[in-house]
Protein backbone atom coordinates (compact mmCIF):
# COMPACT_ATOMS: atom_id res chain seq x y z
CA UNK A 1 0.00 0.00 0.00
CA UNK A 2 1.18 3.54 -0.79
CA UNK A 3 2.60 5.19 2.36
CA UNK A 4 0.85 8.60 1.70
CA UNK A 5 -0.27 10.53 4.55
CA UNK A 6 -3.49 11.18 2.12
CA UNK A 7 -6.33 8.84 2.65
CA UNK A 8 -9.70 8.61 0.55
CA UNK A 9 -12.61 10.94 1.82
CA UNK A 10 -10.01 13.75 2.13
CA UNK A 11 -7.97 12.98 5.41
CA UNK A 12 -4.57 13.17 6.39
CA UNK A 13 -3.17 10.26 8.55
CA UNK A 14 -0.97 11.56 11.12
CA UNK A 15 0.80 9.26 13.62
CA UNK A 16 1.61 9.86 17.41
CA UNK A 17 4.98 8.79 19.35
CA UNK A 18 4.82 9.03 22.73
CA UNK A 19 7.22 5.98 24.30
CA UNK A 20 7.74 4.84 27.64
CA UNK A 21 10.90 1.89 28.11
CA UNK A 22 13.40 1.29 30.22
CA UNK A 23 17.33 0.89 29.29
CA UNK A 24 19.53 -1.51 30.83
CA UNK A 25 22.63 0.36 32.09
CA UNK A 26 25.67 -1.06 30.87
CA UNK A 27 28.05 1.47 32.12
CA UNK A 28 31.34 0.30 33.68
CA UNK A 29 33.36 3.45 34.46
CA UNK A 30 31.66 6.91 35.76
CA UNK A 31 33.65 10.27 34.80
CA UNK A 32 32.00 12.59 37.33
CA UNK A 33 33.31 15.89 37.40
CA UNK A 34 32.45 19.64 37.98
CA UNK A 35 30.89 21.70 35.56
CA UNK A 36 31.27 24.85 36.98
CA UNK A 37 29.28 26.84 39.56
CA UNK A 38 26.50 28.91 40.52
CA UNK A 39 26.53 32.35 41.21
CA UNK A 40 26.62 31.90 45.24
CA UNK A 41 29.18 29.28 44.55
CA UNK A 42 27.69 26.25 44.92
CA UNK A 43 29.24 23.62 42.49
CA UNK A 44 27.21 22.31 39.11
CA UNK A 45 28.16 18.44 39.03
CA UNK A 46 27.36 16.09 36.16
CA UNK A 47 25.81 13.35 38.67
CA UNK A 48 22.40 13.04 36.81
CA UNK A 49 25.11 11.54 33.60
CA UNK A 50 25.96 8.96 35.41
CA UNK A 51 22.89 6.98 37.14
CA UNK A 52 23.43 4.08 39.15
CA UNK A 53 20.72 1.70 38.00
CA UNK A 54 18.80 1.14 34.77
CA UNK A 55 17.36 4.61 33.60
CA UNK A 56 13.40 4.33 33.39
CA UNK A 57 12.01 7.15 30.25
CA UNK A 58 7.82 7.65 30.95
CA UNK A 59 6.17 9.58 28.92
CA UNK A 60 8.81 10.98 26.63
CA UNK A 61 7.13 14.01 24.70
CA UNK A 62 5.36 13.72 21.78
CA UNK A 63 7.25 13.15 18.45
CA UNK A 64 4.58 13.48 14.74
CA UNK A 65 4.91 11.57 12.80
CA UNK A 66 3.61 12.54 8.81
CA UNK A 67 4.41 11.00 5.88
CA UNK A 68 4.64 13.41 2.56
CA UNK A 69 1.47 12.80 0.44
CA UNK A 70 3.81 12.41 -2.02
CA UNK A 71 5.97 9.65 -0.70
CA UNK A 72 8.99 9.87 -2.79
CA UNK A 73 9.48 13.40 -0.63
CA UNK A 74 10.10 11.49 2.86
CA UNK A 75 8.50 11.73 5.94
CA UNK A 76 8.18 14.64 8.59
CA UNK A 77 8.78 14.34 12.39
CA UNK A 78 7.63 17.60 14.70
CA UNK A 79 8.43 17.79 18.20
CA UNK A 80 6.01 18.53 20.12
CA UNK A 81 7.93 20.12 22.43
CA UNK A 82 9.76 22.45 20.34
CA UNK A 83 6.36 23.22 18.35
CA UNK A 84 4.17 24.05 21.64
CA UNK A 85 6.18 27.58 21.57
CA UNK A 86 5.57 28.40 18.66
CA UNK A 87 2.17 27.42 18.97
CA UNK A 88 1.47 29.86 21.72
CA UNK A 89 3.00 32.61 19.40
CA UNK A 90 2.84 32.26 15.80
CA UNK A 91 4.65 35.61 15.40
CA UNK A 92 7.49 33.94 16.92
CA UNK A 93 8.46 32.35 13.78
CA UNK A 94 10.19 34.36 12.05
CA UNK A 95 14.17 35.32 11.60
CA UNK A 96 15.62 38.87 12.67
CA UNK A 97 17.26 40.63 10.39
CA UNK A 98 20.99 40.66 10.81
CA UNK A 99 22.74 43.78 12.89
CA UNK A 100 25.22 46.17 10.66
CA UNK A 101 28.29 45.00 10.31
CA UNK A 102 31.54 47.33 9.61
CA UNK A 103 34.63 46.21 10.61
CA UNK A 104 35.56 49.80 9.30
CA UNK A 105 33.73 51.64 11.48
CA UNK A 106 35.14 49.45 14.58
CA UNK A 107 38.52 50.17 13.83
CA UNK A 108 37.92 53.47 13.60
CA UNK A 109 37.69 53.95 17.21
CA UNK A 110 41.46 52.22 17.87
CA UNK A 111 43.21 52.97 14.49
CA UNK A 112 44.44 55.38 12.47
CA UNK A 113 42.58 56.17 9.01
CA UNK A 114 45.49 55.13 7.16
CA UNK A 115 45.48 51.91 8.98
CA UNK A 116 42.58 50.83 8.98
CA UNK A 117 42.04 49.60 4.91
CA UNK A 118 45.38 47.99 4.91
CA UNK A 119 43.89 45.57 8.15
CA UNK A 120 40.55 45.12 6.57
CA UNK A 121 42.23 44.02 2.88
CA UNK A 122 44.91 41.98 4.98
CA UNK A 123 42.60 39.92 6.98
CA UNK A 124 43.30 36.31 7.03
CA UNK A 125 41.42 34.68 4.03
CA UNK A 126 38.34 32.98 5.93
CA UNK A 127 37.50 36.26 7.82
CA UNK A 128 37.90 38.08 4.26
CA UNK A 129 35.18 35.86 3.33
CA UNK A 130 33.33 35.94 6.21
CA UNK A 131 33.26 40.34 6.15
CA UNK A 132 32.29 39.82 2.24
CA UNK A 133 29.50 38.12 3.12
CA UNK A 134 28.20 40.09 6.22
CA UNK A 135 29.47 43.58 5.92
CA UNK A 136 26.70 46.21 5.50
CA UNK A 137 29.44 48.94 4.95
CA UNK A 138 29.50 50.02 0.94
CA UNK A 139 33.68 51.59 1.72
CA UNK A 140 34.99 48.08 2.83
CA UNK A 141 33.52 46.60 0.15
CA UNK A 142 34.94 48.47 -2.20
CA UNK A 143 38.49 48.26 -0.59
CA UNK A 144 37.28 44.04 -0.29
CA UNK A 145 37.22 44.66 -4.04
CA UNK A 146 40.09 45.83 -5.29
CA UNK A 147 42.03 43.86 -3.28
CA UNK A 148 40.89 40.70 -5.42
CA UNK A 149 40.56 42.11 -9.27
CA UNK A 150 41.93 44.86 -11.24
CA UNK A 151 39.40 47.48 -12.30
CA UNK A 152 40.21 49.95 -15.24
CA UNK A 153 39.13 53.46 -14.17
CA UNK A 154 36.97 56.27 -15.68
CA UNK A 155 38.78 60.09 -16.07
CA UNK A 156 37.49 60.57 -13.01
CA UNK A 157 38.87 58.10 -10.84
CA UNK A 158 35.71 55.70 -10.85
CA UNK A 159 35.88 52.05 -11.47
CA UNK A 160 34.45 51.59 -16.05
CA UNK A 161 35.59 47.68 -16.04
CA UNK A 162 38.14 45.00 -15.21
CA UNK A 163 40.95 44.56 -16.34
CA UNK A 164 41.65 41.81 -18.65
CA UNK A 165 44.77 39.53 -19.59
CA UNK A 166 45.32 36.42 -21.96
CA UNK A 167 45.95 33.49 -20.75
CA UNK A 168 46.50 30.28 -23.63
CA UNK A 169 44.37 32.15 -25.77
CA UNK A 170 41.65 33.22 -23.76
CA UNK A 171 40.86 36.07 -22.15
CA UNK A 172 40.40 36.44 -18.35
CA UNK A 173 39.59 38.75 -15.68
CA UNK A 174 42.27 39.56 -13.24
CA UNK A 175 40.94 38.30 -10.27
CA UNK A 176 42.87 36.55 -7.82
CA UNK A 177 40.47 34.96 -5.68
CA UNK A 178 37.63 34.02 -7.64
CA UNK A 179 35.86 33.16 -4.66
CA UNK A 180 36.03 36.42 -2.55
CA UNK A 181 35.24 38.11 -5.87
CA UNK A 182 32.05 36.26 -5.69
CA UNK A 183 30.87 37.20 -2.43
CA UNK A 184 31.91 40.91 -2.55
CA UNK A 185 29.94 41.29 -5.83
CA UNK A 186 26.92 39.49 -4.30
CA UNK A 187 26.56 41.44 -0.83
CA UNK A 188 23.54 44.02 -1.59
CA UNK A 189 25.46 46.35 0.08
CA UNK A 190 28.25 46.85 -2.72
CA UNK A 191 27.23 49.58 -4.85
CA UNK A 192 25.71 49.46 -8.18
CA UNK A 193 28.04 50.47 -10.29
CA UNK A 194 30.51 47.92 -8.99
CA UNK A 195 27.78 45.02 -8.64
CA UNK A 196 27.60 46.08 -12.67
CA UNK A 197 31.58 45.49 -13.86
CA UNK A 198 31.79 42.67 -11.63
CA UNK A 199 28.77 40.42 -12.35
CA UNK A 200 26.47 42.12 -13.89
CA UNK A 201 27.27 43.39 -17.16
CA UNK A 202 26.31 40.91 -20.15
CA UNK A 203 29.54 39.07 -21.34
CA UNK A 204 31.34 39.52 -17.68
CA UNK A 205 30.26 36.03 -16.62
CA UNK A 206 30.54 34.42 -20.35
CA UNK A 207 30.07 34.58 -23.48
CA UNK A 208 26.06 32.95 -23.22
CA UNK A 209 24.22 34.21 -25.62
CA UNK A 210 21.17 36.28 -25.20
CA UNK A 211 18.27 35.16 -26.99
CA UNK A 212 15.62 37.07 -25.27
CA UNK A 213 14.58 39.81 -23.27
CA UNK A 214 11.75 41.31 -21.49
CA UNK A 215 11.67 45.49 -21.30
CA UNK A 216 8.24 47.41 -19.30
CA UNK A 217 8.44 50.27 -17.60
CA UNK A 218 11.37 49.86 -14.77
CA UNK A 219 11.26 46.02 -15.79
CA UNK A 220 14.21 44.60 -17.91
CA UNK A 221 15.39 41.43 -18.32
CA UNK A 222 18.10 39.23 -20.51
CA UNK A 223 17.33 35.46 -21.05
CA UNK A 224 20.68 33.33 -21.82
CA UNK A 225 21.14 30.54 -23.74
CA UNK A 226 23.42 28.07 -21.56
CA UNK A 227 24.82 26.08 -24.97
CA UNK A 228 26.78 24.04 -22.85
CA UNK A 229 23.94 22.06 -21.40
CA UNK A 230 22.90 18.50 -21.83
CA UNK A 231 19.12 19.77 -22.63
CA UNK A 232 19.21 19.35 -26.52
CA UNK A 233 16.78 22.57 -26.89
CA UNK A 234 18.64 24.86 -24.72
CA UNK A 235 18.93 25.27 -21.11
CA UNK A 236 17.45 29.26 -20.39
CA UNK A 237 18.35 31.35 -17.60
CA UNK A 238 16.39 34.91 -17.32
CA UNK A 239 18.72 37.47 -15.34
CA UNK A 240 17.79 40.85 -14.63
CA UNK A 241 19.83 43.43 -16.44
CA UNK A 242 21.95 45.47 -15.12
CA UNK A 243 19.31 48.66 -15.54
CA UNK A 244 17.34 46.87 -13.04
CA UNK A 245 19.21 45.61 -10.04
CA UNK A 246 17.19 43.04 -8.10
CA UNK A 247 18.92 41.03 -5.33
CA UNK A 248 15.86 41.22 -2.60
CA UNK A 249 12.50 40.01 -3.17
CA UNK A 250 11.16 43.44 -1.20
CA UNK A 251 12.65 44.71 -4.90
CA UNK A 252 10.73 42.42 -6.83
CA UNK A 253 7.52 44.09 -8.33
CA UNK A 254 4.75 42.21 -10.45
CA UNK A 255 5.67 43.51 -13.35
CA UNK A 256 9.41 41.95 -12.52
CA UNK A 257 7.66 38.38 -11.98
CA UNK A 258 5.32 38.68 -15.01
CA UNK A 259 8.42 39.17 -17.20
CA UNK A 260 10.63 36.31 -15.82
CA UNK A 261 7.98 34.16 -16.42
CA UNK A 262 6.82 35.15 -19.81
CA UNK A 263 10.22 34.52 -21.33
CA UNK A 264 9.46 30.98 -19.40
CA UNK A 265 6.14 30.15 -21.52
CA UNK A 266 7.41 31.92 -24.35
CA UNK A 267 10.48 29.62 -24.88
CA UNK A 268 8.76 26.45 -24.10
CA UNK A 269 5.39 27.33 -26.33
CA UNK A 270 8.15 28.39 -28.93
CA UNK A 271 10.41 25.24 -28.96
CA UNK A 272 7.34 23.08 -28.60
CA UNK A 273 5.85 24.92 -31.77
CA UNK A 274 8.61 24.42 -33.32
CA UNK A 275 8.26 20.28 -32.92
CA UNK A 276 5.06 20.44 -34.36
CA UNK A 277 5.65 22.78 -37.44
CA UNK A 278 3.36 25.39 -36.03
CA UNK A 279 6.10 28.06 -34.81
CA UNK A 280 5.78 31.95 -36.04
CA UNK A 281 8.39 33.20 -38.05
CA UNK A 282 9.22 35.53 -35.85
CA UNK A 283 12.41 37.07 -34.70
CA UNK A 284 14.14 40.16 -32.93
CA UNK A 285 11.18 40.76 -30.54
CA UNK A 286 9.12 38.84 -27.89
CA UNK A 287 5.54 37.58 -28.52
CA UNK A 288 2.97 39.74 -26.74
CA UNK A 289 0.53 38.45 -24.23
CA UNK A 290 -2.29 38.14 -26.41
CA UNK A 291 0.04 36.57 -29.44
CA UNK A 292 1.78 34.20 -26.11
CA UNK A 293 -2.39 32.58 -25.65
CA UNK A 294 -2.67 32.26 -29.42
CA UNK A 295 0.21 30.49 -29.50
CA UNK A 296 -0.76 28.22 -26.46
CA UNK A 297 -3.87 27.38 -27.84
CA UNK A 298 -2.75 26.56 -31.41
CA UNK A 299 -0.44 24.01 -29.94
CA UNK A 300 -2.87 22.76 -27.75
CA UNK A 301 -5.56 22.27 -30.93
CA UNK A 302 -2.45 20.59 -32.57
CA UNK A 303 -1.61 18.17 -29.85
CA UNK A 304 -5.29 17.12 -30.18
CA UNK A 305 -5.24 16.38 -33.32
CA UNK A 306 -4.78 12.18 -33.56
CA UNK A 307 -1.94 12.95 -36.47
CA UNK A 308 0.47 15.32 -34.11
CA UNK A 309 3.24 12.61 -33.29
CA UNK A 310 5.42 14.32 -30.72
CA UNK A 311 7.45 13.03 -27.70
CA UNK A 312 5.93 13.82 -24.26
CA UNK A 313 8.75 16.13 -23.11
CA UNK A 314 8.46 17.53 -19.71
CA UNK A 315 9.15 21.14 -18.33
CA UNK A 316 11.57 21.93 -16.16
CA UNK A 317 11.74 24.91 -14.00
CA UNK A 318 13.73 26.55 -10.74
CA UNK A 319 14.87 29.11 -9.11
CA UNK A 320 17.72 29.52 -6.21
CA UNK A 321 17.13 33.03 -4.47
CA UNK A 322 19.85 34.11 -2.29
CA UNK A 323 23.91 33.87 -2.10
CA UNK A 324 25.86 33.34 0.85
CA UNK A 325 29.53 32.05 1.29
CA UNK A 326 30.55 30.66 4.59
CA UNK A 327 34.32 31.80 6.19
CA UNK A 328 35.41 28.02 6.06
CA UNK A 329 34.98 28.26 2.05
CA UNK A 330 31.43 26.65 1.41
CA UNK A 331 29.18 28.14 -1.11
CA UNK A 332 25.79 27.63 0.92
CA UNK A 333 23.78 28.47 -1.86
CA UNK A 334 22.95 29.70 -5.28
CA UNK A 335 25.58 31.05 -7.85
CA UNK A 336 24.33 34.35 -7.75
CA UNK A 337 22.61 36.83 -5.63
CA UNK A 338 20.53 38.29 -8.64
CA UNK A 339 17.32 37.23 -8.80
CA UNK A 340 17.42 35.14 -11.94
CA UNK A 341 15.51 32.09 -13.09
CA UNK A 342 16.11 28.63 -15.01
CA UNK A 343 14.14 26.47 -17.80
CA UNK A 344 14.40 24.43 -20.27
CA UNK A 345 12.32 21.21 -21.85
CA UNK A 346 13.58 17.80 -20.78
CA UNK A 347 13.50 14.78 -23.43
CA UNK A 348 10.43 11.39 -23.28
CA UNK A 349 13.81 9.59 -23.99
CA UNK A 350 17.80 9.32 -23.85
CA UNK A 351 19.78 6.90 -25.34
CA UNK A 352 21.77 4.32 -23.05
CA UNK A 353 25.44 4.22 -24.00
CA UNK A 354 24.72 0.52 -25.50
CA UNK A 355 22.06 2.40 -27.52
CA UNK A 356 18.61 1.45 -25.81
CA UNK A 357 17.15 3.92 -24.55
CA UNK A 358 15.59 4.65 -21.32
CA UNK A 359 13.29 6.75 -20.00
CA UNK A 360 14.93 10.24 -19.28
CA UNK A 361 14.61 12.06 -15.56
CA UNK A 362 12.10 14.42 -14.97
CA UNK A 363 10.99 14.89 -11.07
CA UNK A 364 7.36 15.63 -12.52
CA UNK A 365 7.60 12.02 -13.19
CA UNK A 366 7.98 11.19 -9.52
CA UNK A 367 4.33 12.54 -8.85
CA UNK A 368 2.68 10.96 -11.73
CA UNK A 369 3.79 7.87 -10.13
CA UNK A 370 1.90 9.12 -7.06
CA UNK A 371 -1.00 9.55 -8.43
CA UNK A 372 -1.33 6.13 -10.59
CA UNK A 373 -0.29 4.23 -7.63
CA UNK A 374 -2.64 6.19 -5.39
CA UNK A 375 -5.78 5.52 -7.82
CA UNK A 376 -4.49 2.27 -7.70
CA UNK A 377 -4.53 1.14 -4.34
CA UNK A 378 -7.66 3.11 -3.23
CA UNK A 379 -9.81 3.51 -6.68
CA UNK A 380 -9.58 7.55 -5.69
CA UNK A 381 -8.02 10.15 -7.51
CA UNK A 382 -5.30 12.08 -5.61
CA UNK A 383 -5.34 15.08 -5.69
CA UNK A 384 -9.08 15.60 -5.47
CA UNK A 385 -8.68 14.19 -2.27
CA UNK A 386 -5.40 16.09 -1.06
CA UNK A 387 -7.51 19.26 -1.76
CA UNK A 388 -10.30 17.74 0.49
CA UNK A 389 -7.51 16.73 2.88
CA UNK A 390 -6.28 20.57 3.09
CA UNK A 391 -9.99 21.81 3.26
CA UNK A 392 -10.87 19.52 6.14
CA UNK A 393 -7.56 19.36 7.78
CA UNK A 394 -7.15 19.91 11.74
CA UNK A 395 -4.48 20.75 14.00
CA UNK A 396 -1.95 18.04 14.55
CA UNK A 397 -1.77 17.99 18.04
CA UNK A 398 -5.38 17.98 17.83
CA UNK A 399 -5.53 21.22 20.18
CA UNK A 400 -6.99 24.94 19.99
CA UNK A 401 -5.21 27.00 17.64
CA UNK A 402 -5.27 27.47 14.11
CA UNK A 403 -6.36 24.78 11.84
CA UNK A 404 -6.13 26.05 7.74
CA UNK A 405 -2.90 24.95 5.90
CA UNK A 406 -4.15 28.25 3.17
CA UNK A 407 -2.06 31.40 3.49
CA UNK A 408 -3.32 32.29 0.08
CA UNK A 409 -5.68 31.54 -2.75
CA UNK A 410 -7.90 32.50 -5.89
CA UNK A 411 -10.00 30.41 -7.88
CA UNK A 412 -7.22 29.43 -10.09
CA UNK A 413 -4.29 28.24 -7.42
CA UNK A 414 -3.69 27.58 -3.56
CA UNK A 415 -0.55 29.27 -1.75
CA UNK A 416 -0.34 26.55 1.13
CA UNK A 417 1.61 25.17 3.97
CA UNK A 418 1.63 21.52 3.47
CA UNK A 419 1.03 18.85 6.50
CA UNK A 420 4.67 17.42 6.07
CA UNK A 421 6.92 20.08 5.23
CA UNK A 422 10.80 18.72 3.70
CA UNK A 423 12.37 21.41 4.47
CA UNK A 424 11.52 23.93 7.91
CA UNK A 425 8.89 26.46 6.10
CA UNK A 426 8.43 24.68 3.27
CA UNK A 427 5.06 26.67 1.02
CA UNK A 428 3.62 24.63 -2.01
CA UNK A 429 1.63 26.39 -4.74
CA UNK A 430 -1.09 24.02 -6.66
CA UNK A 431 -3.44 24.59 -9.69
CA UNK A 432 -7.24 24.24 -9.02
CA UNK A 433 -7.89 24.96 -12.13
CA UNK A 434 -9.31 22.71 -14.72
CA UNK A 435 -9.04 22.73 -18.66
CA UNK A 436 -10.99 20.70 -21.51
CA UNK A 437 -8.62 18.01 -20.71
CA UNK A 438 -8.68 17.96 -17.07
CA UNK A 439 -7.04 19.47 -14.33
CA UNK A 440 -4.15 21.87 -15.36
CA UNK A 441 -1.09 19.62 -15.13
CA UNK A 442 1.85 21.83 -17.01
CA UNK A 443 1.96 25.07 -18.25
CA UNK A 444 0.55 24.46 -22.14
CA UNK A 445 -2.36 23.56 -20.44
CA UNK A 446 -2.70 27.09 -18.38
CA UNK A 447 -4.51 29.51 -19.81
CA UNK A 448 -3.66 33.34 -19.42
CA UNK A 449 -5.82 33.50 -16.49
CA UNK A 450 -4.03 31.01 -15.14
CA UNK A 451 -0.29 31.45 -15.64
CA UNK A 452 -1.04 35.15 -14.36
CA UNK A 453 -2.10 33.54 -11.03
CA UNK A 454 0.63 31.44 -10.87
CA UNK A 455 2.69 34.24 -11.05
CA UNK A 456 1.30 35.82 -8.69
CA UNK A 457 1.35 32.81 -6.56
CA UNK A 458 5.15 32.59 -6.73
CA UNK A 459 5.80 36.05 -6.22
CA UNK A 460 3.66 36.21 -3.12
CA UNK A 461 5.32 32.69 -1.78
CA UNK A 462 8.45 34.52 -2.00
CA UNK A 463 7.26 38.08 -0.73
CA UNK A 464 5.60 35.81 2.35
CA UNK A 465 9.25 34.05 3.14
CA UNK A 466 11.22 37.00 2.73
CA UNK A 467 9.12 38.90 5.00
CA UNK A 468 9.56 35.94 7.86
CA UNK A 469 13.20 36.19 7.06
CA UNK A 470 14.25 33.34 4.97
CA UNK A 471 17.21 34.58 2.34
CA UNK A 472 17.77 31.25 0.94
CA UNK A 473 15.03 29.94 -0.97
CA UNK A 474 15.20 26.74 -3.59
CA UNK A 475 11.49 26.74 -6.15
CA UNK A 476 11.15 23.72 -8.11
CA UNK A 477 8.11 22.55 -10.27
CA UNK A 478 6.30 19.60 -10.49
CA UNK A 479 4.93 19.28 -13.83
CA UNK A 480 2.91 16.76 -15.93
CA UNK A 481 4.56 15.67 -19.24
CA UNK A 482 2.89 17.05 -22.28
CA UNK A 483 -0.08 15.17 -23.78
CA UNK A 484 -0.85 12.72 -20.77
CA UNK A 485 -3.91 12.30 -19.26
CA UNK A 486 -3.64 11.40 -15.87
CA UNK A 487 -5.42 13.66 -13.26
CA UNK A 488 -1.93 15.17 -11.87
CA UNK A 489 -2.12 18.96 -11.58
CA UNK A 490 0.90 21.63 -11.49
CA UNK A 491 2.45 21.97 -8.19
CA UNK A 492 5.52 23.85 -7.10
CA UNK A 493 7.42 23.82 -4.19
CA UNK A 494 9.61 26.72 -2.02
CA UNK A 495 11.52 25.28 0.16
CA UNK A 496 13.66 27.71 2.66
CA UNK A 497 17.19 26.41 3.92
CA UNK A 498 17.36 28.34 7.53
CA UNK A 499 20.13 28.98 9.78
CA UNK A 500 19.31 25.94 11.86
CA UNK A 501 18.45 23.72 9.44
CA UNK A 502 20.53 23.48 6.01
CA UNK A 503 20.39 19.48 6.26
CA UNK A 504 22.10 16.61 7.83
CA UNK A 505 21.49 12.88 7.62
CA UNK A 506 18.00 12.77 9.26
CA UNK A 507 17.29 14.57 5.99
CA UNK A 508 19.70 12.86 4.18
CA UNK A 509 17.52 9.84 4.98
CA UNK A 510 14.29 12.03 3.95
CA UNK A 511 13.50 13.02 7.48
CA UNK A 512 12.59 16.60 7.96
CA UNK A 513 12.64 17.24 11.39
CA UNK A 514 10.28 20.00 12.21
CA UNK A 515 10.01 22.52 15.48
CA UNK A 516 6.24 23.70 14.81
CA UNK A 517 3.00 22.59 13.56
CA UNK A 518 1.95 23.04 10.20
CA UNK A 519 -1.12 25.13 11.35
CA UNK A 520 0.82 27.94 12.95
CA UNK A 521 3.30 27.93 10.19
CA UNK A 522 0.49 28.94 7.54
CA UNK A 523 -0.89 31.42 10.48
CA UNK A 524 2.45 33.14 10.95
CA UNK A 525 2.67 33.57 6.77
CA UNK A 526 -1.07 35.22 6.80
CA UNK A 527 0.19 37.46 8.84
CA UNK A 528 2.75 38.54 6.46
CA UNK A 529 0.19 39.48 3.80
CA UNK A 530 -1.79 41.58 6.18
Amino acid sequence: MLNTSIQPGGRFRVGRHAPSYTVANLREHDCRQSLGQLADGAEVANSANFPAHDVAVTAARTIYEIPNPLPFRGCTYIDSGWAAGRAANPASIRIAPPPPVSLRGLLGHHCADAAIREIVTGLPLPLRYQLAASSTDPEELIWLAHSCCRFVPAADGAPAGLRYREEHGRIRAEIDNFELFETIANNPHLPDNYKEIMVLRPGVQGDSEIVGDYRHNATEIFEYLRGNSYIPWGHYAANFAPAAIRYRIADLSEEDMTGLRHLYYQRVFMVLAGHLGIAPDLRRRRLSGAELESLRQAIVARLADNNAELEAFATLWGWNFGYDFSGSGFRLHASHQMIHQQYALAPQWVEATDGAPFPAYCCGDLVADVVARYRADYQSDFFADYLLAIANNSRTDGGAGPRSLVVWEDERVMLFVPKAQVSQWELQLLVKADWTGGPVGNVVEADRAVRASLDLGILTAQQVLARLGATLVTSIEYAKRLGTANGQRLLYAFLPKLPWSMGAFSEAQGRAILGHYPEDFAEACRRQLD
